[in-house]
């Protein structure tokens, strides 16, 4: 019986063992995601971008298009207006509209992608609802905005910009009584 329980002694250490290693790697996840996607400039969620010291460029006119997604949501969903006309350089604000139709709260994240994908690149958002979770209370409505300004650096081929933001749930975070970021209207 000892023989036994020596075997399983041994298996008990090596699986505590992988554990801390499968704990260990999980927990380097995160800088290393973070790092890869700011090398890649994708997915930066987390602040907002730097904008350099530019000149509004008057030559050149950029139509930027907004789009609005939920994923598996109960919310509604839209930019206040379809799209507008920015010279590159220009500060620009334009607003999102949201509403909980569930009859509880929700917190959602909004996800930007951009069209084509390589403007991404020039797109430099300064303030933006998708920087922080968003919780909206049973049937509260938001409008939320996003300033930006368009890089000067934009390749001259590009003349047409898509915002496009998909809001996903949480998991796990409907809060009873919390109230989220953003300007409540």
């Amino acid at each position: 019986m000892s023989m036994i329980a020596a075997e399983n002694r041994r298996l008990l250490l090596r699986l505590a063992v992988a554990a801390v290693v499968m704990f260990g790697f999980g927990f380097l996840l995160v800088p290393f995601y973070e790092k890869i996607c700011e090398v890649a400039g994708v997915n930066n969620l987390l602040r907002p971008d730097r904008v350099a010291n530019s000149q509004v460029d008057a030559s050149r006119t950029i139509t930027v298009q907004f789009d609005a997604n939920t994923h598996d949501l109960p919310w509604r969903f839209r930019p206040m207006q379809a799209a507008v006309k920015v010279h590159p350089g220009e500060l620009v604000t334009i607003a999102y509209e949201v509403s909980n139709i569930r009859d509880e709260p929700v917190t959602g994240q909004a996800v930007p992608s951009y069209g084509p994908q390589r403007a991404g690149k020039f797109f430099r958002k300064l303030d933006c609802f998708c920087f922080t979770q968003q919780t909206l209370q049973a049937g509260e409505k938001r409008t939320m905005p996003v300033a930006f300004v368009v890089d000067a650096e934009l390749p001259a081929e590009i003349t047409t910009i898509t915002l496009s933001y998909t809001f996903f749930e949480i998991a796990g975070r409907r809060v009873v009584g919390a109230s989220g970021g953003g300007a409540a209207s």
